[in-house]
């Protein structure tokens, strides 16, 4: 009996594909444990909070900080994927040389309507894997920011996050690793969801 396997591909094999202009020009992929994946289309709602995220947070923290919108993170050899938004080191090359890893990461952000089931399960393991301090999920199905904190192993091997906060769109947060700075998220989610 014959059996069928999936081929993974390494950053290094998925970015020569790239090059030879295998994906789709209008469309966006990202590499999740050497499975290309095909991000789903952004609705409006998702536009608008992602664009007032990263411009918030690149106003507060453009000397002392990274901000990088949709672009790609390394996580491991076969694992690259494309959050909505990064705060990540500053670093004197801007990350020319390479895309930042997980040790130059201080907050990883996705915001999430029809991805909100793959954002908590999925991206939530592959991040605490990778040992990223804090993962922000700004979820338009609920209205709410979930923060996540403390990344850890479970006994059964999968990985997660030890705590969890809930934060209204009313409110306000402090960004992770800036204790003086803070959002208001009430100046983040599309005044439409919130009111």
């Amino acid at each position: 009996m014959t059996f069928a396997t999936a081929k993974r591909f390494s950053i290094a094999e998925y970015d020569r594909l790239a090059e030879l202009g295998f994906f789709e020009s209008d469309a966006r992929f990202e590499l999740i444990r050497g499975e290309i994946i095909k991000m789903a289309a952004k609705g409006r709602l998702h536009s608008v909070c992602n664009s007032r995220v990263f411009g918030k947070l690149y106003s507060l923290l453009e000397e002392i900080a990274i901000v990088r919108g949709q672009e790609p993170i390394i996580l491991s050899d076969d694992t690259e994927p494309e959050p909505d938004v990064v705060i990540a080191r500053n670093r004197s090359d801007d990350y020319v040389s390479s895309h930042p890893l997980a040790a130059d990461i201080l907050l990883v952000i996705e915001v999430s309507d029809s991805t909100l089931k793959y954002d908590r399960r999925t991206k939530l393991s592959l991040y605490a894997e990778s040992g990223i301090s804090d993962y922000w999920i700004f979820n338009l199905v609920d209205i709410q920011l979930e923060m996540y904190s403390e990344p850890y192993q479970k006994q059964t091997g999968g990985f997660d996050y030890r705590l969890k906060r809930v934060v209204l769109p009313n409110e306000v947060v402090v960004i992770p690793g800036f204790p003086e700075l803070s959002l208001d998220l009430s100046a983040v989610f599309p005044p439409q969801v919130g009111a």
